[in-house]
């Protein structure tokens, strides 16, 4: 069945997500929940675009989407975690269980914008809660230009240093300003197509990680670490 709202796509050769063949047992059974970021604050941010056209190929997918706005988001260090738009994007940080950042390449990187929203999600433990930790992502750059892969090739480190599950599938729309039409929407083409491709997959890897990722990223490490402050603190208690 045709969808108006996706016009570009063949709904007949894109079925429904085998989720029985992909969740663990324990699996809530909600919809995949997905935060997408995306890197500009231009009125005419092709990175946004890209945003939006994956968050309604998500929904069709049967996710749940939230497309953060980073619009007034300080930079880090210039204020404080209690800041409204550091609070909401952590809440959605929390919230999901996998995202899509999508970033224009300036100057051969990501933008500042993009990197902004990914150091205010910090690493470090937040009452017991890792912000990132677990979460399939998916990676997706917009250029100017002629085709470069240097900002998803940066955001796949970020993924790996935030401790993420990054799907192996990318996007990489070159000279964006002649891919999207007027009306902001990406047309049926090579381009959509991988779109289509990377939201594909990063739904099934939601699915497949999201009921084990408390198994697959526990470490030895901090098994170990763990085990020493309990022992820490029985030996204070016997004193």
């Amino acid at each position: 069945m045709a969808n108006e709202d996706l016009p570009a796509l063949d709904a007949g050769v894109l079925p429904e997500i085998d989720k029985a063949s992909l969740c663990a047992g324990n699996d809530a059974g909600h919809p995949p929940r997905i935060l997408l970021l995306y890197g500009s604050l231009r009125a005419e941010s092709y990175s946004r675009k890209a945003a939006e056209e994956s968050a309604r190929i998500l929904e069709h997918l049967g996710c749940e989407t939230r497309v953060f706005d980073p619009t007034g988001l300080p930079l880090v260090d210039d204020s404080n975690d209690e800041h409204p738009k550091v609070v909401e994007l952590r809440e959605l940080a929390i919230w999901s269980e996998g995202m899509v950042w999508s970033s224009p390449e300036r100057h051969g990187a990501m933008t500042g914008v993009m990197k902004t929203q990914i150091d205010w999600l910090p690493l470090s433990t937040q009452g017991g809660i890792r912000p990132t930790q677990g979460k399939t992502l998916a990676v997706m750059q917009v250029a100017g230009g002629s085709q470069s892969f240097n900002a998803v090739n940066q955001m796949r480190i970020l993924g790996r240093w935030m401790r993420m599950v990054t799907i192996p599938n990318q996007s990489s729309i070159p000279k964006a300003w002649l891919e999207f039409d007027s009306d902001g929407r990406l047309p049926d083409g090579p381009f959509y197509r991988r779109i289509v491709d990377v939201m594909e997959e990063l739904v099934k890897f939601t699915w497949l990680v999201r009921g084990r990722k408390d198994y697959l990223v526990d470490r030895y490490s901090e098994r170990v670490e763990s085990a020493e402050e309990v022992h820490k603190r029985v030996s204070l208690k016997s004193l």
